[in-house]
Order: C-alpha cells, then structure tokens, then sequence
C-alpha cells in the first residue's frame, strides 16, 4: 500500500518545489560521515528543520533508514511496524526494505505489523523530506513506539541490533525526538542539557532515569533509548552533538519553547 503525506502543508511546504527548496535551505552540504544511529527533531521545519538538516548533511547514505518515532496519537499496537508499502511525501516516494522489516518482526519482541498506527503519525514522515534529498534512493523501515520500561527497551535494541547484523549492508537507526516541551528557553536548555549529557555517554539507562527523574518533557525518550541500546550492541563508541536550538529561537517566544536536538552516533 502507499502511505499519504499526513502533514504535508502543515509541518513543511506541501508543494514539491517549494519543499526541495526549504530542505535545501537547511541541509547544507558538510562532511560526511558513516553513523549507526542518530536523534533528529520532529517539529514544524521552520522549527527544527536546521537541526535536522545539519544532521542529514553530516550522513553517508546507507542502504535503509529504520525510523524509531513516538506515537503521538495513540493509534495502532505499542510497538508498530509497517512491514510493506511506499510513504508519498511531495518530493518524491521512499519504499520501504520489506527484507530488514521482516527480519525486525522475527527478532525484536513485542513488535507488531501494524499500519493504523502509522496513518496518521507525524514524528517520521518530517524525516522523509531531508532522507530523499540527502540520501535520494535509500528504503525506510518505519516502527513506532509508545510507552516501555527499561527492560522493554534493551530487550528492543539488542533485537534491532540482531536484524541488522544479518542483512549485510549499511542500516542508520534515526530515533525522531524532540527535546523539552512548552518551558522556558532557559529551562529546556539547562534540562536537556541533562538528557544530551547521557546521551554523550551513550548510556541509554541514564538516559531514561534521567529524563523520568527530572520529568523532562522528551516524547521520544522510548526511541531513543532503543536507538541508544542497538548502537551500543553494534559497537557504538561515539555521540556527537551536532546541533542544540529552541523553538524561541525562531518564534521569538523565550517563554514557551520546544527544544530540538541534532546527535550522531559513531
């Protein structure tokens, strides 16, 4: 089945042309480099699509992009997978690598194919029109995650470690997250600043601790830290933060800011 732009017009220009240009815009050429995961925001790309684009621009493309998203609505099983299909956004369609979902279905537990989830879900199509114009070609495997326990979420990545250890090419994991919610700028910052430091140590239990124990608003803490623990099982030894920014920034609202994070992992 093909999957429909859900927000297109909404969280980037719904016109194919005006969305090259805006992506373009913010996905300026940089070094590249070979990376096992990597966070990237979600919001509206007059938002964060900076962030994101810095990220895009630093990555030698693989094969396929296994996308971790929070799910925002609700729909769909706890841990969604969309096993075959094309997503449509207007620059252009990605297919999904029906081979490396398969292989996700049989080794990572608590998985289920599932496609309500995904109807609607905004955390990973934002991340297809910097995926189609910095890494033209490459397949997606898309999988949605609501709520887990820490267990849970080793239990997840040492699995999408396994799958793909057993493909024989290249996979980038891309954990969609944005940082602190609706806080002041100062606060997301000194906040996330907590987060980004576990994430630097590529310790995913840190991570979750810390993001419960400060009650920090990151919606995508349950991918990452699946993202955090599969990396680490394919031989993680590096994150870098490539580029920290706020909603305030933009909007000129230092008030209520949503924070937005750029991490490599190599």
């Amino acid at each position: 089945m093909k999957r429909p732009p859900a927000v297109a017009g909404q969280f980037y220009y719904g016109d194919a042309a005006r969305l090259k240009g805006q992506v373009a815009q913010y996905a300026v050429p940089a070094v590249k480099e070979k990376a096992i995961g990597v966070i990237s925001p979600h919001a509206g790309l007059m938002y964060s699509g900076a962030v994101a684009g810095a990220v895009y621009a630093s990555l030698q493309q693989p094969h396929t992009f296994l996308l971790l998203g929070p799910n925002h609505t609700g729909l769909g099983a706890p841990a969604s997978l969309m096993l075959s299909g094309e997503w449509e956004i207007p620059s252009g369609t990605l297919s999904i690598d029906e081979s490396l979902a398969r292989s996700l279905l049989q080794k990572v537990p608590y998985l289920t194919a599932d496609v309500q989830a995904h109807a609607h879900e905004h955390s990973l199509e934002v991340q297809l029109p910097f995926i189609a114009h910095c890494a033209g070609g490459a397949k997606i495997v898309p999988l949605l995650l609501m709520g887990a326990s820490l267990r849970e979420c080793e239990e997840m990545g040492r699995g999408l470690a396994a799958a793909i250890g057993g493909v024989g090419y290249e996979v980038v994991i891309v954990a969609s997250s944005d940082m602190s919610h609706y806080v002041a700028h100062d606060t997301a910052k000194r906040l996330d600043g907590l987060a980004l430091r576990e994430i630097g140590a590529l310790n995913p239990e840190g991570l979750y601790t810390t993001v419960r124990r400060e009650r920090i608003s990151m919606c995508g803490v349950v991918p990452v830290t699946v993202m955090l623990y599969a990396a680490l099982a394919l031989g993680a030894s590096k994150a870098r933060l490539v580029q920290y920014a706020t909603s305030g920034e933009t909007s000129g609202d230092y008030a209520r800011v949503v924070g937005y994070a750029g991490v490599i992992i190599t």
